[in-house]
């Protein structure tokens, strides 16, 4: 995830990058912004705590039939409705050369962006904001302490539930406090609108919850099966167990 910091070096705007590994991570191949929110979008008088606007903490998964890269990611223009986790869609074969290949969801399709320039004539791309998963209640960039959004998604697959699992986080402020962490599911990853409204599993808490599978050979951050660790802000202290 790359930044900048919109005219406020106090605060981020962030975008979405790619990195290549030919030699299992030994060394990184920069390979460009892939997604970053539309211009004009900064909110530059912000009260939020860290960011002004952007796009950012990012969770990849990729289809079962491996044709598609689907990306979860929150959203922080200054646009309440283009606020919240909104998704974009890589073809896979497409994945050593991302930059301007991205689509994202908006407006019930999958729209590419824009070819443009930049102020010094290089070749960027313009992209549309996503519609949201869930708009924000309470949005950021509006003067309030308050807010009331979710953000911070991280997407398995759950093998007991046999249904794609995402963890949320839920900011009550513009500091970025939880009011608790949530679970939405889902059959599919091709449609947005296939997923479920999100349930509370707990108060409060860290950021960026997140799951580690227990099996061996298999179980990663992407696929776990009925109990697997739980991780907060990096780090892991309890299990979660999966119910039907």
């Amino acid at each position: 995830m790359r930044s900048r910091s919109g005219g406020r070096p106090d605060r981020s705007v962030p975008r979405v990058g790619a990195l290549r590994s030919t030699d299992k991570g030994g060394s990184w191949e920069d390979l460009g912004v892939i997604f970053e929110a539309p211009p004009g979008t900064d909110a530059c008088a912000s009260t939020n705590r860290y960011v002004i606007g952007g796009v950012g903490d990012v969770s990849a998964m990729l289809s079962a039939d491996r044709r598609d890269l689907f990306l979860f990611i929150s959203q922080y223009s200054k646009v309440p409705s283009e606020q919240g986790v909104a998704m974009g869609r890589l073809a896979w074969a497409d994945r050593d050369a991302p930059a301007g290949r991205v689509s994202i969801w908006r407006d019930g399709a999958w729209l590419p962006p824009r070819q443009a320039t930049d102020l010094a004539d290089a070749e960027t791309w313009e992209y549309p904001g996503g519609t949201p998963l869930w708009p924000p209640v309470r949005p950021w960039h509006d003067g309030q302490a308050t807010a009331d959004a979710f953000w911070g998604p991280s997407v398995h697959w759950n093998r007991y539930l046999e249904r794609y699992v995402m963890l949320l986080n839920r900011a009550r402020d513009e500091s970025f406090n939880n009011e608790g962490i949530y679970v939405s599911y889902a059959q599919t990853l091709s449609d947005p609108r296939a997923w479920s409204a999100p349930q509370k599993i707990m108060n409060g808490g860290g950021w960026y919850p997140q799951v580690a599978g227990l099996e061996p050979a298999i179980g990663s951050d992407k696929d776990a099966d009925r109990r697997a660790r739980f991780f907060l802000t990096g780090r892991s202290e309890r299990f979660i167990e999966s119910q039907k």
